[in-house]
């Protein structure tokens, strides 16, 4: 099993910026992020292929960018103009991709928390 262990959650204003990482311990596939906002189910916010194609959900296309380091296996998430609402637990995962874009997580880390004051 790949462990995963995220970093740079925090608090920052509404219309900042920050960049949440996720490294694995070992090769990565498909990799993804999923936030949980209190009282709310866990959502997809983007993911990218082993290829590097990429998808997000519509409320944050735009403004977050998904890449990856496959030398580092590493994933990134760059969240920028963050809204309150974009307050969640961030989830790190890897899984696999479709070529439909269809994304499926298999393993998580542990979460991030991302807090956006307006």
């Amino acid at each position: 099993q790949v462990q995963l262990v995220e970093s740079g959650g925090g608090s920052v204003q509404a219309g900042g910026s920050l960049r949440l990482s996720c490294a694995a311990s070992g090769r990565i596939t498909g990799m993804g992020w999923y936030r949980q906002a209190p009282g709310k189910s866990r959502e997809l916010v983007a993911a990218i292929s082993s290829g590097g194609s990429a998808n997000y959900a519509d409320s944050v296309k735009g403004r977050f960018t998904i890449s990856r380091d496959n030398g580092k296996n590493t994933v990134y998430l760059q969240m920028n103009s963050l809204k309150p609402e974009d307050t969640a637990i961030y989830y790190c995962n890897i899984g696999v991709m479709l070529t439909s874009g269809t994304y499926y997580p298999i393993d998580w880390g542990q979460g991030t928390q991302v807090t956006v004051s307006s």
